[in-house]
């Protein structure tokens, strides 16, 4: 046993290696900035804004240009959610996240034993819940929108029509979807077929171009009615998916509450179920507020150490108490309270790591994707955006609308599909997520705002599947109490923790030797992992300048400003 410790530590010394410290700045911007998943779409944020739209008609123009650029995950297919606080300190969540068809039942993805059949909500027509993206759009826009809802589409349009060139990640991801892409259409969608995509191939897509015409011409109508949704039932029928016409037509994206909370002098807004981000987050926040992380070294075992027992405890409340809060009274008052979280703290252990399997969530009386993108937009007036979005999977269920062009969403994966048994991320679901008709499944996408002293500080979402909680959570850190830049805090390495599986994956560097030996000393185990989300967000500055933070080191986003 002796013997196998040692090697243990030896093998995660070698793993880890002393994060680079080099300071860097992102992007400065006097007025406004866009930050997102591709330079074309944050180009396309930023021209709206200097032909004098805000910042919502921005994330509306960056999110269509997405579903072209960037369709891995940004989409009109899948669904998403926006957050937003106005130049006068109104803030607004939309949940437009998809739906359940009306045909869906709980044990859908059940075989007649009662287990999990492989895959079968992950790939193909029957993994796809009812898009919510077009209607969110739409509502985002009559809310808060000024420019005219056609100049925002026509970017979009263009892109996808005149083609455009594809970068080395897209041409690699394309390259490595044909077969995928071959398995489960009903129809070829030809124009993406080909095996030997190279970096500054220009690529079409020119049936989604024109759906999206129809959809700027139309609004709502152009996709949930007409000729996209007849397109995208009869996909369906030829798949043998659940989607009908009628679940189309009562999809209805929600206006809900923010999540909001403090921690130290700093207010955090956040997205409300059916996301689980905004709950989760200001958990993790309030459970190690009362700790002198200042102090502690950045990375240091002891903050490491501090941060997974706190990520413990709180996905293990996530797996119980969260779902759809249409369907499931979900406790978020107790959640957020000091006590509740303190008590959940009490027997954390600064030397010893805690088994997961000793840790339950917390007693509540009365109650039993990775693949996806976010956006950040501040325009000159100060109204900040916050938009996550998703298909959940890269390419979502590889499924391609024949005639209209677009990927569908395999969100159904984020349902439980049996209690106990984890999705594609390795999360558990429990009674408050099961699959029920036109519920919306459980997400942890979590675009947030943060203020200080009443003013705007940050904007700040990724994606990541269930790292999208705990990535959010040490960029806020990273700022707050290390006192980094914006861009610095989104370079730096990374760990996460989600209670289940018992293990700690870190980014390569992440970890200098001795803290790794002390934290397997510990009891952590650990693996390592290419990267963990792919942040992007702003940060005002004490002049009131505009930093970026976009994750180029993990992927092609970019940063445009004025």
């Amino acid at each position: 046993m002796k013997r196998v410790c040692i090697l243990l530590l030896a093998l995660v010394a070698l793993a880890c290696g002393s994060e680079n410290t080099k300071k860097v700045v992102g992007l400065v911007a006097d007025s406004a900035l866009v930050v997102s998943a591709h330079p074309l779409a944050s180009k396309i944020g930023v021209d709206i804004l200097k032909k004098g739209g805000n910042a919502v008609d921005a994330a509306v123009a960056v999110q269509f240009a997405l579903a072209v650029v960037f369709p891995a995950a940004g989409n009109i297919g899948g669904g998403g959610y926006l957050v937003a606080r106005m130049d006068n300190g109104t803030i607004a969540a939309l949940d437009y996240r998809e739906k359940a068809p009306a045909k869906a039942t709980t044990n859908m993805y059940l075989d007649k034993n009662g287990d999990v059949i492989p895959n079968l909500s992950l790939e193909g027509h029957l993994a796809s819940g009812v898009p919510g993206s077009v209607d969110g759009m739409v509502e985002a826009h009559k809310k808060f929108g000024s420019l005219p809802w056609k100049d925002l589409i026509q970017p979009a349009i263009d892109l996808a029509l005149g083609g455009f060139p594809l970068t080395a990640r897209e041409a690699k991801w394309f390259n490595g979807m044909r077969e995928d892409l071959l398995k489960y259409n009903t129809v070829k969608p030809e124009n993406v077929l080909k095996d030997n995509w190279k970096e500054g191939d220009l690529i079409k897509f020119v049936d989604l171009g024109h759906t999206l015409e129809l959809i700027r011409d139309n609004g709502r109508a152009g996709f949930y009615e007409g000729k996209t949704a007849e397109n995208l039932v009869a996909e369906m029928k030829r798949g043998n998916g659940l989607i009908s016409l009628e679940d189309l037509k009562n999809y209805k994206s929600d206006w809900r509450e923010p999540i909001t909370g403090n921690y130290k002098e700093y207010k955090i807004i956040s997205m409300p179920p059916s996301s689980s981000g905004g709950v989760c987050l200001i958990q993790l926040l309030k459970s190690v507020e009362p700790y002198p992380i200042k102090s502690w070294r950045h990375n240091s075992s002891k903050n490491i150490h501090l941060m997974v027992e706190a990520e413990r405890r709180v996905y293990a409340d996530r797996t119980k108490y969260l779902g759809d809060p249409d369907f499931f009274n979900v406790p978020v008052k107790r959640l957020l309270d000091d006590q509740y979280n303190d008590e959940r703290m009490s027997n954390f252990n600064p030397d010893r790591a805690t088994p997961s399997s000793e840790i339950k969530e917390g007693k509540i009386e009365g109650y039993e994707s990775e693949e996806t993108t976010h956006f950040s937009i501040v325009d000159a007036k100060g109204n900040a955006v916050a938009v996550t979005t998703t298909l959940n999977g890269w390419f979502g269920s590889h499924v391609v609308v024949a005639g209209s062009g677009f990927f569908l969403n395999n969100e159904m994966d984020d349902f439980s599909a049996k209690p106990g048994v984890p999705n594609q991320f390795g999360v558990l679901g429990a009674e408050a997520n099961k699959i029920e008709p036109n519920k919306r499944m459980l997400s942890a996408m979590t675009p947030t705002i943060v203020e200080k002293n009443k003013e705007l500080f940050m904007v700040v979402g990724t994606p990541g599947g269930s790292t999208i909680i705990t990535s959010i959570f040490q960029v806020i850190l990273n700022v707050v109490d290390h006192k980094m830049g914006m861009q610095e805090a989104v370079d730096a390495k990374r760990i996460h923790s989600q209670w289940l599986p018992d293990v700690v994956a870190i980014e390569g560097g992440a970890l200098k030797k001795e803290d790794s030996i002390s934290l397997t000393k510990m009891g952590h185990v650990f693996t390592t992992r290419r990267a963990i989300g792919r942040v992007d967000a702003i940060l005002v500055l004490p002049n009131g300048k505009l930093e970026a933070g976009a994750d180029h080191l993990r992927g092609d986003d970019r940063a445009e400003g004025y």
